[in-house]
Parts: structure tokens; sequence; C-alpha cells
């Protein structure tokens, strides 16, 4: 019985690891994205909560990361990958 419900539970967990780890590989290319067009960008000022979802995104937060990565590549005219529908 033990076994049939840890079998269970893995199975019921497999999709939310799925999703948390392609929220991870996501929130890596928004970071990517950012520090190649935005904050490298000539004459851009320091942004001190776009550091912050970069720190996030970086430690394994991605659903405070991503919005707001998301929001300053759309400020620099700049779709995110497959147009930004990060839902947490």
């Amino acid at each position: 019985m033990k076994r049939i419900l840890l079998v269970l539970a893995a199975l019921a967990s497999a999709p939310l690891a799925r999703a948390q780890s392609d929220d991870k590989a996501y929130c890596t290319q928004l970071s990517e994205l950012y520090r190649r067009y935005v904050q490298n960008a000539i004459g851009r000022k320091i942004d001190v909560e776009a550091l912050q979802a970069l720190d996030d995104c970086s430690r394994g937060k991605p659903a405070t990361a991503i919005p707001v990565l998301e929001k300053r590549l759309r400020d620099h005219k700049i779709t995110p990958p497959g147009g930004g529908e990060f839902k947490p």
C-alpha cells in the first residue's frame, strides 16, 4: 500500500517539477536577452528592480523574476520568447 501511495505521489508531482524546470529555462532565456539587449545598451541607467529579477532568476525564483524581465524587454521593443505568455 505504501508503495502505491509513493508511486501516485511521484506521478502527481512530475508535472509540477516539469513546469518549474520550464519556468527556470524560460527565466534564463529572458535573463540572457535582457543582458544582451537592455542591460548593455549605451546610455542605460541602472535598474534595481531588473537587477533583483536577474538575481531571483539565478537563485531559482522564476515566478518573481519573469514578469519583471518580460516587462523590461517589452519596454525596449523586444518580444519575449513565445510572446511572453507566462502564467504563474
